[in-house]
């Protein structure tokens, strides 16, 4: 118990640090997923055949390989067969890269969630707004927009929790995030060897974050209930 006590504060403070680039790569996935996953859902949905089945494919493969292997070839495929390192090197290059393979991911599964919110918005509605002099991004900013939002929440905020979790397989590139952390206590980081205790404490750090976001996400979804 007494050594415990000893290594707690090295493990705590090497944790927080693993959790904040976690919580990092959580911010910009969603930055940069949320708005290029409506505008992927604009491709598939689009009348230009070409586009939309091309937009189509790609999504069916990024939604149909595991992200950890989108992970792998990001990182490794330009340096390793375009001899052409583009991410650099370093835990700037990787969290950059993990950053990418995160994004072009959860684009792909929000893009269909949106594609879903804007189809299930009646048609006729849209006609109404022709024939009231509307433009086209008027009637989707406040017509289809709108409702689309209440439709999109529950799906999306069970993606948000995923991709909490899904934070974890940056490892396998060697990002610092924190599983990396509470693991290398086994490898003999900061002097601590063969320690697993720490991995429980990572689960207590995703237990919480996503109890803070289910909470967030609840009460949004209540506040949108005047759309029903």
């Amino acid at each position: 118990m007494e050594l415990f006590f000893d290594q707690f504060p090295v493990v705590f403070q090497s944790l927080n640090v693993g959790f904040l680039q976690t919580l990092k790569l959580f911010m910009v996935t969603l930055v940069g997923a949320i708005p290029l996953g409506l505008i992927i859902s604009f491709g598939s949905m689009s009348r230009f055949r070409p586009l939309s089945c091309l937009v189509k494919l790609i999504v069916a493969v990024i939604r149909g390989t595991p992200l950890m292997i989108q992970l792998l070839i990001i990182y490794f495929f330009p340096g390793l067969v375009l001899d052409n390192p583009i991410w650099g090197s370093g835990e700037s290059g990787r969290f950059l890269a993990a950053s990418v393979a995160f994004i072009i991911n959860y684009a792909c599964y929000f893009s269909e969630i949106y594609r879903g919110g804007i189809q299930s918005v009646p048609v006729g509605q849209q006609e109404a707004g022709l024939v009231l002099g509307m433009t086209k991004g008027q009637i989707f900013l406040r017509v289809t927009l709108l409702q689309m939002v209440k439709h999109i929440i529950p799906p999306m905020s069970n993606e948000v929790i995923t991709l909490v979790k899904d934070t974890s397989l940056a490892r396998i590139i060697a990002l610092q995030e924190i599983i990396w952390a509470g693991q290398s206590f086994m490898k003999g980081s900061h002097g601590i060897a063969g320690a697993i205790w720490p991995l429980f404490f990572t689960a207590v750090y995703y237990l919480i974050f996503n109890g803070i976001l289910t909470v967030l996400l609840g009460r949004l979804e209540k506040k949108l209930n005047y759309f029903r």
